[in-house]
């Protein structure tokens, strides 16, 4: 098990980026939440298997394609009291 922070800019919010990461996000049966931010961005984290990370963050990027401007990812250690994925306000 792994975990991610991915800070989302460009313009996501206000276009159902939440909504959408959540759902995906629970297709693969990740762990985490998503939330918008102050500046702007949208910040997730997500804890899961290597594999299903990266199919989600793929079919974020795919889902939003002209939305998103920049990521930026970073690796945390999991976080064992995560059991499932939250939009978080």
């Amino acid at each position: 098990m792994i975990a991610k922070k991915i800070t989302y800019s460009g313009r996501v919010q206000g276009v159902g980026f939440r909504f959408t990461a959540h759902g995906i996000a629970a297709r693969y049966g990740l762990a985490g939440y998503v939330r918008n931010m102050p500046d702007g961005s949208v910040e997730m984290l997500i804890q899961g298997n290597p594999d299903d990370i990266d199919s989600c963050l793929g079919d974020i990027n795919d889902e939003f394609r002209g939305y998103i401007s920049s990521s930026e990812i970073e690796e945390l250690p999991p976080d064992p009291s995560l059991k499932s994925f939250k939009i978080s306000f």
